[in-house]
């Protein structure tokens, strides 16, 4: 098996693959970006990527909602919590705060470290990397000109680079959700505490037109854990919703509400059903009788009954 992640070395996104049972012993391959990841998925140059996809502090993670809601569809294996910390590393010579006039990360890490820079390293310019450490391996690059870099403890430390500053998270036990791609095939089996991702298009925009997707959810009795807009790029006022759902296709509300989703938007794009990480605050919530699979049996069940005399 070849796993492909958002690099390089010493990145979250390496550090969640690593929680993959079985990894140690796979071909690990870095990219550049998320797109380059999954693009390595579709052409089969990987059997799995690891991206991340949302942040406790940022929200979504709008590289990877929008890389995999086009194009060859992809499917959602697996998901990983990773505990965010950063620190400050600094080009050699450098051994003061006073001294930073420019600071290279990703955006994602700025945002939720701009706070503390905005106190400690006033007057800074903020200069944006492909990744973590990619922004922090460029101070060993002689031709970057950049103080210093927000980074993971694990790429500053591998590294041997000269950290001003631990713990610079504005945010204290911040979390990032990664998640594991491949190309369509077989469904991870229900656990009992599972998720659902579909990436669904607005298909007509009028009023009460979301209100329709999100009731096919409602009425059913299953719970969203997290809904975000992104623009399709078209045209103004042209949305998709990146959508998770609490449980899996395998129970028949889910399966019913999926059913629903595409009677009223047909391009619904099934990003796939796969084990939750955690518990959400709605979990263990005892399912209404008239949403268990035995109620949807018993009502599939009169129907078939009643149509069975017709002329």
């Amino acid at each position: 098996m070849t796993y492909t992640y958002l690099g390089p070395a010493g990145t979250f996104t390496e550090a969640a693959l690593m929680q993959v049972p079985g990894v140690e012993a796979a071909e690990r391959v870095p990219s550049t970006s998320v797109n380059t990841a999954l693009d390595k998925v579709r052409s089969g140059a990987a059997d799995f990527a690891m991206v991340p996809i949302e942040n406790s502090v940022e929200g979504g993670v709008s590289a990877t909602l929008d890389a995999i809601a086009t194009g060859e569809s992809l499917q959602i294996v697996r998901e990983v919590l990773v505990p965010i910390t950063f620190v400050l590393v600094a080009r050699e010579g450098i051994t003061s705060l006073e001294q930073v006039r420019t600071v290279s990360t990703h955006g994602h890490a700025y945002a939720q470290t701009r706070h503390w820079c905005e106190a400690n390293l006033p007057g800074h310019d903020f200069l944006p990397a492909s990744s973590t450490a990619a922004g922090a391996l460029g101070l060993l690059d002689p031709e970057n000109h950049y103080d210093a870099a927000i980074c993971a403890p694990l790429v500053a430390e591998r590294n041997h680079l000269n950290i001003l500053r631990r713990g610079i998270e504005d945010t204290a036990g911040a979390v990032t959700r990664f998640v594991l791609v491949s190309k369509p095939g077989r469904i991870p089996a229900p656990t009992g505490n599972d998720k659902t991702t579909v990436v669904v298009p607005l298909p007509e925009d009028h009023p009460g037109a979301l209100m329709d997707l999100l009731d096919q959810f409602a009425a059913r009795g299953v719970n969203l854990s997290r809904i975000e807009s992104r623009p399709t790029g078209e045209a103004l006022g042209s949305y998709f919703f990146s959508v998770d759902a609490e449980g899996h296709i395998n129970e028949a509300r889910m399966a019913d509400a999926l059913a629903g989703l595409h009677r009223i938007s047909p391009g619904v794009r099934f990003l796939g059903s796969y084990p939750s990480v955690g518990r959400s605050p709605n979990a263990g919530a005892s399912v209404a009788r008239h949403n268990t699979d035995e109620a949807f049996a018993q009502a599939a069940a009169w129907v078939a009954q009643l149509k069975a005399h017709l002329g």
